[in-house]
């Protein structure tokens, strides 16, 4: 008994035996510090969970301090109204707007941002245009129809700089593509680079499954199209086609084509990618592809006939140029299987290199004729049977960028007889931010 008793005063007397290097920081739950730890349980080393330790708790809050006391994007306004009055700045300024702050860049440079631009149906479209200069190398420019200005856009990468025979094409509406091609000292190419209009920014993409250039492309559900062309080697001219599918990443080969050929035209028309173009031993050859079937088949109708180059489809119809100045136009008519005069300016330029038209695009509802010195009209295509002389609109010429200092040049050329390499454009296409 008094051994018993010993130990029962012994028990009362000292404290419990603790290991030193343990942690014995949740014996209440209710401690939240190492010291309130230590109080009641000696000797315990420094905590090292998560839930009590003082820096995770210190970082958390600093965290939630930083969020609480960001600046509005607009003094005095909530975000979700700055958002709505930054979406109605004219996109010509949103490059001075990605330097207000690093909020601002953030926003700017979103897809929710030009997302909500284009569902509001504030989205702006604007004409690319890539020429190539009296020394062959390879410029392009942004045409803003609101303000009727030329705009600065970033260096093309420097691989396209003196390709030839590259293509062009548009996906989702404002991604630019640049493809395939040849480099004067490294010969055809596979290269493929994007240039994303919302970001002001050039990317890469994958490369194309076969070196190729001067090639045809067109653009069928947002997915990108490519057949024919030359390639170094002993079969030059190509039957070779391929897509590129966006949404995966990668280049996939299709059917071959019927005969190699290096087309000079193309259109999407009625489901079906019309191309036109020289085969191996420099005859005209005409081929459709039907995307559904993954089939080519040769043409002769009278659509192919008298197609000429530029031309594009708009809502179900078949457009092409009917002079060199683009100042008049003609509609291919299914039932008749011919092309029929459609508009005709009144006023029409000359027939010089420099005042040839070089692509047709649409633009804002309208239809766009782009030259060589780039000079743009407008062409309200929706309203043919109104007469030009009454309605002004109808037909709007527009003094792009070097109109009348081209015009100047090319008539003192035609004066002195110079006859050199011309600029001229070899891609136009129109992007939406």
């Amino acid at each position: 008994m008094s051994q018993l008793s010993q130990q029962q005063r012994g028990f009362r007397v000292h404290a419990p035996l603790v290991d030193s290097v343990s942690c014995y920081c949740k014996v209440d739950a209710g401690l939240k510090t190492v010291a309130g730890a230590r109080k009641f349980v000696p000797g315990s080393k420094i905590c090292i969970q998560p839930d009590i330790n003082p820096r995770a708790h210190k970082t958390k809050n600093g965290r939630r301090e930083r969020t609480r006391v960001q600046p509005p994007l607009l003094p005095g306004l909530p975000d979700d109204l700055a958002i709505a009055c930054l979406t109605r700045v004219p996109r010509a300024d949103h490059n001075k707007l990605r330097l207000v702050s690093k909020r601002w860049f953030r926003l700017l440079s979103s897809n929710y941002f030009y997302s909500l631009r284009k569902t509001l149906g504030m989205a702006e479209e604007w004409v690319y245009v890539f020429k190539r200069d009296r020394d062959g190398r390879i410029s392009w420019h942004a045409f803003d129809p609101t303000y009727q200005i030329w705009q600065p856009v970033p260096p093309i990468p420097t691989e396209y700089s003196d390709a030839l025979g590259f293509g062009c094409a548009v996906l989702s509406g404002f991604h630019l593509y640049l493809f395939g091609g040849k480099d004067p000292l490294k010969g055809s190419m596979r290269r493929t680079v994007f240039y994303n209009a919302r970001t002001n920014r050039w990317h890469k993409a994958p490369d194309m499954l076969r070196k190729r250039h001067f090639f045809g492309s067109c653009v069928i559900n947002n997915c990108l199209y490519v057949a024919g062309g030359e390639c170094e080697g002993t079969h030059r001219t190509l039957r070779s086609a391929e897509f590129y599918d966006p949404n995966k990443h990668r280049w996939n080969f299709i059917s071959d084509m019927s005969t190699a050929m290096v087309p000079f035209i193309g259109v999407v028309y009625n489901g079906k990618w019309f191309l036109k173009g020289l085969g191996v031993h420099r005859e005209v050859l005409s081929e459709a592809y039907t995307p559904e079937t993954n089939t080519w088949m040769s043409i002769t109708d009278g659509m192919i006939a008298g197609w000429r180059n530029p031309s594009i489809s708009i809502d179900g119809k078949l457009y092409a140029l009917d002079c060199r100045d683009g100042c008049r136009l003609r509609v291919y008519e299914e039932d008749t299987n011919s092309w029929k005069k459609f508009i005709d300016s009144k006023v029409h330029f000359g027939s010089s290199p420099a005042l040839e038209a070089a692509a047709l695009v649409p633009l804002n509802g309208k239809l766009c004729i782009i030259r060589n010195n780039m000079s743009i009209s407008l062409v309200d295509i929706s309203s043919p049977n109104k007469q030009i002389e009454t309605n002004p609109h109808l037909w709007e010429n527009i003094a792009g960028k070097g109109h009348m200092k081209t015009m100047f040049t090319n008539l003192w050329s035609s004066i002195s007889g110079r006859n050199g390499q011309k600029s001229h454009i070899v891609h136009c296409q129109v992007l939406q931010a």
